[in-house]
């Protein structure tokens, strides 16, 4: 018997593999089960894929071994923008939703992604199991995401909660956090669900502290989750923040915390996942971090082979104090696109920004752009304090901060590197989630 309860993520895993329940789970279960999803699914995009059947033409129909996946081409968000409908794998009429994807830079074409019934349902079967970690029968839960329409994010969390049953309310994205926080008393919640730098708004609002006593469990979704951030509103809530990692590519779910919450435990009957090096595309072996690629096992509209998710991640290589068997992935630590090179060979993401501004208390959000002034990097802060009143005294504790992120202290030594600190033009402009958090680079001129 271990400390913490094991990953309900378990138990369903070894039910969709056959599994009687009396019969433990084991990892060459789950890998003989995957060859087996991986084969049916090459299949299925050859038969029916325009997009797959020239893509993985001239490979072998199957493979041998799940090892034998590296020998696949990958897919990309290039190829999705190009001609998403090439990727179908059954006819429009049996698309139940389509979702549109903004890019997340200020020009191109959005991806088009594609779910049947089937998908659908297959996600808010992994909502139901995921949420049942920390979401007991009866529980009100409020859902700070978008569900106003059917099949979205919400609408499906709602459906999977009531499985358990518990009951979801959907709230959607926090555009006010002081309305947030009056439905969450209103309606005596005891959990939510939420985008991370949302939910820190709600925490951070004066009105917030009344949610202390009252909120159990958080979980945060959407964006990689800053410890810093998780840290804060644990302690303005006296909660427990659990950590979700998806994508619409995914079919919103990919994999969620256990109690000990020491990385994502995958949805391993639906998802194959591989940790690649970014530059050369090789598999790397656990424990390395690197990208994240997706393979789909039991995707019915859209299968999806080998796509490159842009997250830079590692698994574990330690078991998980739960018991699990399931692997586990490493906290999300940003985005490939995210790293960015300065003057003089250092570089920054927003993951080293992220620790070192959200511990900074009185700071909600904040916005980063690199320009560039002759031969200097020029770093610009937009930060969103708690009040406005915050701000002066915010300065030099967030310049601060700052310093203590070794590419920054190091470029800005060698004067290579300005950094402007100022109020954002919006104090309500906490980030939507609609695309993930990043450092807007505005450059003309890029160095190595």
């Amino acid at each position: 018997m271990t400390a913490f309860g094991l990953t309900p993520l378990e138990g369903w895993t070894a039910a969709k593999l056959g599994l009687a329940p009396e019969d433990r789970l084991t990892r060459q279960d789950i890998e003989t089960y995957q060859l087996a999803a991986l084969n049916r699914t090459l299949i299925k995009v050859r038969t029916h894929s325009p997009f797959y059947r020239q893509r993985v033409a001239g490979h072998p129909d199957t493979v041998d071994s799940l090892n034998d996946l590296k020998t696949l081409p990958f897919t990309t968000a290039e190829d999705l923008r190009r001609d998403p409908l090439a990727f179908l794998c059954v006819s429009q009429e049996h698309v139940a939703r389509a979702i549109t994807l903004k890019t997340s830079g200020t020009v191109g074409v959005p991806k088009r992604l594609f779910f049947t019934d089937t998908d659908q349902e297959l996600t808010i079967d992994f909502f139901r199991r995921g949420m049942a970690t920390f979401t007991k029968p009866g529980e009100r839960v409020l859902v700070l995401l978008p569900g106003d329409f059917p099949g979205s994010v919400g609408d499906l969390l709602v459906k999977g909660l009531s499985r358990l049953p518990a009951k979801g309310i959907v709230h959607g994205p926090v555009l006010d956090p002081a309305a947030a926080v009056c439905q969450a008393i209103e309606e005596k919640t005891t959990c939510m669900v939420g985008i991370p730098v949302q939910v820190l708004a709600m925490a951070c609002h004066p009105g917030g502290e009344a949610l202390r006593g009252q909120i159990d469990s958080v979980l945060l979704s959407t964006d990689y989750v800053p410890d810093a951030l998780v840290a804060r509103i644990e302690k303005r809530w006296g909660c427990r923040v659990y950590k979700h990692y998806g994508m619409t590519e995914m079919g919103f779910g990919g994999g969620v915390e256990c109690m000990a919450r020491r990385g994502y435990h995958l949805r391993e009957a639906d998802l194959l996942l591989e940790i690649i090096d970014p530059e050369t595309g090789q598999p790397l072996s656990d424990g390395n971090p690197g990208e994240a690629v997706i393979t789909t096992l039991t995707r019915e509209g859209m299968p999806l082979i080998r796509y490159r998710t842009g997250d830079l991640a590692a698994f574990r290589v330690d078991p998980c104090p739960c018991g699990s068997v399931l692997k586990s992935l490493r906290a999300i630590q940003g985005r490939r696109d995210g790293i960015l090179s300065l003057q003089g060979g250092q570089t920054l993401c927003i993951a080293d920004l992220d620790e070192s501004l959200f511990a900074v208390h009185g700071v909600v959000d904040y916005r980063a752009r690199l320009s560039d002034h002759a031969d200097l990097d020029c770093l610009t802060l937009e930060i969103v304090p708690r009040e406005t009143a915050f701000l002066a005294s915010l300065e030099p504790i967030v310049r601060e901060a700052v310093l203590a992120v070794a590419g920054v202290r190091h470029a800005m030594d060698e004067g290579r590197l300005a950094l402007e600190i100022r109020l954002a033009e919006s104090l309500g402009g906490v980030s939507t989630g609609a695309v993930k958090r990043s450092i807007k680079d505005h450059r003309e001129r890029i160095s190595g």
